[in-house]
C-alpha cells in the first residue's frame, strides 16, 4: 500500500454536560481527524490528545504539527506500507504516542477495508457486543452526583466510575454506595491527584466494596502504587503509568497494580494495545478499555479492541449521547448495558459528510 495524500481536520464537539476531573473541566471536545489517501483506498482516524498537555505531555496542535512535519513525509517515502510498518517507519521519532496511534489507526482502516476485514477480527476479538460502563465527573454537590448516577443506571450502564480528588472522595463514594446499594459495580479514578502521604486516607475506600481504585499517584511513581496495593484490599488499576507493553510488565512485576486500563492513544496504537492485553493475560490480570471522549471514529475502534478476551471489565466507551448531541459519525447506542462491535471492514464506520463539515473548524490537505 502506498500513501499519496492526507487531510488533517480539526473538529469541535460541544459536550452535553461539562466533564470535570482532578485535571480540570471540559465543555467542548476538540479533536483532530486524519484521513489518509492510499493506493488501496482511504483510511480514517482521530487523535485523542487534549487541547492542553495535562493528561499527558501531548496536546492537539502539537500532534497535528508532528504528523504534518515529520510523520507524513516519512510515511510518504515507504513503498509498501502496512499497519505493522507504521511503528517501524516512525521508530526514530521519540514520544508522541497519540499522534502515532492516529496514523496507525488510519493505515489500519485503509488496509483492512481493502481486504474486507473488520478491526475486531484482525485484533483477535471474540465478542460481537461488549459490556460498557460510564465515567461520572466531579459535580458541585452530592445531590447532583446522585442524580447523574441514577440517570446512568437507568440507562443500563453496567459499571459506574466516579472521578475523585482530595476533598471529593470519601463522602461522595459513600453517598453513591449507600443510595444505590452494594450490588452496583463501582470504581473510582483519581487521575494522579494524590501523593504517597495520602495512603492512609485512600485506605478508607476499602469499606465501599469498589472494583478498583484507578491511578491515585503520579504516572512514574510505581513505588507508591505498589505500597498502596500492598496496604489496600481494593485492587489498584493503572492508567497514565502504562504507555507500553514494557511498562505493563514493569508495573506487574513490581506489584504496582492488579488491573490495567488500556487506552490505545496512550500506548501508541491498537497493535501496542493488543500487546498490553497479551502481557496482562499472561500474568492473569484483567484489563478494560478506557475512554478519551472520542468521536465515533475512536469509539468504533475501541469497541473492536474491547472485544478481545482479556477485557473482563466494562469499559469507558459509553453511548454517543452520553457526551454529544451530534457526532461526526452515526451514533452508538447502549442496549442492555452493551454496545455492538462494528463488523464492517476497517474500523467499521466512516464520518457523516454533513456532520463532519458542520463540526469542522479547519482543514488542510497534504500531498506527497
Amino acid at each position: 500500500m502506498k500513501l499519496s495524500g492526507a487531510e488533517l481536520r480539526f473538529v469541535s464537539l460541544p459536550l452535553v454536560t461539562p466533564f470535570r476531573t482532578s485535571l480540570g473541566t471540559q465543555t467542548v471536545r476538540n479533536a483532530l481527524v486524519l484521513r489518509l489517501e492510499t493506493s488501496q483506498g482511504e483510511g480514517w482516524a482521530e487523535c485523542v490528545a487534549d487541547d492542553e498537555p495535562g493528561y499527558s505531555p501531548e496536546y492537539l496542535m502539537g500532534a497535528a504539527d508532528v504528523i504534518r512535519r515529520f510523520f507524513l513525509p516519512r510515511l510518504f517515502a515507504v513503498e509498501e506500507l502496512d499497519p505493522a510498518g507504521v511503528a517501524v517507519a516512525l521508530d526514530g521519532f521519540r514520544g508522541h504516542p497519540m499522534a502515532k496511534a492516529a496514523v496507525e489507526m488510519a493505515v489500519l482502516d485503509a488496509s483492512l477495508r481493502a481486504t474486507g476485514t473488520c478491526l475486531s477480527a484482525y485484533l483477535g476479538g471474540v465478542r460481537h457486543r461488549v459490556p460498557v460502563g460510564v465515567s461520572v465527573g466531579i459535580t458541585d454537590t452530592i445531590d447532583e452526583l446522585l442524580g447523574l448516577v441514577d440517570k446512568y443506571l437507568t440507562a443500563g450502564y453496567l459499571r459506574i466510575k466516579l472521578k475523585i480528588q482530595p476533598g471529593w472522595d470519601i463522602e461522595p463514594v459513600r453517598a453513591v454506595r449507600e443510595t444505590f446499594g452494594p450490588s452496583v459495580p463501582l470504581t473510582v479514578d483519581a487521575n494522579t491527584a494524590y501523593r504517597q502521604s495520602d495512603t492512609r486516607h485512600l485506605r478508607r475506600l476499602d469499606e465501599f466494596g469498589l472494583l478498583l481504585v484507578e491511578q491515585p499517584f503520579a504516572p512514574e511513581d510505581l513505588y507508591s502504587h505498589a505500597r498502596l496495593a500492598a496496604a489496600m484490599d481494593t485492587p489498584i488499576c493503572l492508567d497514565e503509568s502504562i504507555t507500553s507493553a514494557r511498562d505493563a510488565v514493569s508495573a506487574l512485576r513490581q506489584g504496582a497494580c492488579s488491573v490495567i486500563n488500556i487506552k490505545p492513544g496512550r500506548v501508541g496504537g491498537y497493535l501496542e494495545a493488543r500487546r498490553v492485553h497479551d502481557v496482562a493475560q499472561a500474568h492473569g490480570v484483567p484489563v478494560w478499555c478506557g475512554g478519551m471522549l472520542e468521536t465515533g471514529l475512536g469509539r468504533a475502534a475501541n469497541l473492536a479492541l474491547a472485544a478481545l478476551p482479556g477485557f473482563q471489565l466494562p469499559g469507558d466507551i459509553s453511548a454517543t449521547a452520553r457526551y454529544y448531541t451530534e457526532d461526526i459519525t452515526a451514533p452508538f447506542s447502549v442496549t442492555d448495558g452493551h454496545l455492538d462491535v462494528p463488523s464492517d471492514p476497517g474500523i467499521g464506520i466512516v464520518p457523516n459528510p454533513a456532520s463532519l463539515d458542520r463540526l469542522t473548524t479547519s482543514a488542510e490537505r497534504i500531498v506527497r
